[in-house]
Order: structure tokens, then C-alpha cells, then sequence
């Protein structure tokens, strides 16, 4: 399957979370780190809404992060990748150095058990803009 692995081929998407770090670091770019599983029906839910008109404002904000695509096998070990649990789908936001930042959460989800968790792309591009506005130098 394509980088984009049903999330919206428009956005430049990558599969190799390591190769994104030094990317980010070489453009002075935040990561967008998409985690998911294909048998979970939150991530189809999800990634169905990522292939509609109201994910063109996340086609257009992705262009100023790093967007890290992962699915299956891929999903990092590290337990700085589940700091509130090991569900799907958890988009989680990245600095420019590759540092996870666990305080960047779904800001319609703050006050939730599943902070990472994000359901429609209204709460991906909150999420994004204020991710942006955390990172910006």
C-alpha cells in the first residue's frame, strides 16, 4: 500500500519514523505522528474521514509539519508513543528534534482518559494549529 495507507493521498506522507526526525530537523518542521491498526474500526472511521471535503484544511496545514504515517508493525516500541495507553488511532505531535511532547493533546479531549485520540478532522486540524502554535520558535 501507498505512504498514505488510506489516509488522504494528497498528504505527503511518511512510513519511516526515524528517516521524519531527520527531516524535521534538516526543515525546521514539527512531526504529525499518526498511529493506527487496519482491524480497528476507529481508524476506518477515521481514515474515511481524512478522504472527504472537511480534511482539506488538514491537506493544507500538513505541509508544515512532517507527517508520519504508521500502521501495524510499524508502530514504535518506545513507551514514549503510549503515555496515556496503547489505543487506536493516537496522532500525537512531535518537536523539531524528534521529541515526542505529551502536553500537545486533542484539545477537544484534553479532560479524556484517550487524549491522543482524535475522531473527526475538525479536532485533527485544533489539534494542528495548536501544536503549531506550541512549536513555533
Amino acid at each position: 500500500m501507498a505512504a498514505d495507507n488510506g489516509f488522504n493521498s494528497e498528504i505527503a506522507w511518511s512510513n519511516d519514523l526515524e528517516a521524519a526526525k531527520a527531516q524535521a530537523k534538516q526543515e525546521n518542521k514539527p512531526i504529525f505522528l499518526l498511529i493506527h491498526q487496519p482491524w480497528c474500526g476507529a481508524c476506518k472511521s477515521l481514515k474515511a474521514q481524512f478522504n472527504t471535503p472537511q480534511a482539506k484544511k488538514i491537506v493544507e496545514l500538513s505541509s508544515k509539519f512532517i507527517m508520519v504515517n504508521l500502521e501495524g508493525q510499524a508502530e514504535p516500541k518506545d513507551a514514549a508513543y503510549t503515555p496515556d495507553g496503547g489505543y487506536y488511532p493516537r496522532a500525537m505531535f512531535l518537536d523539531t528534534a524528534g521529541n515526542v511532547r505529551p502536553e500537545l493533546v486533542n484539545p477537544d479531549r484534553a479532560n479524556s482518559e484517550y487524549k491522543y485520540y482524535y475522531s473527526n478532522p475538525d479536532s485533527v486540524v485544533k489539534g494542528m494549529n495548536a501544536a503549531l502554535k506550541a512549536l513555533s520558535p
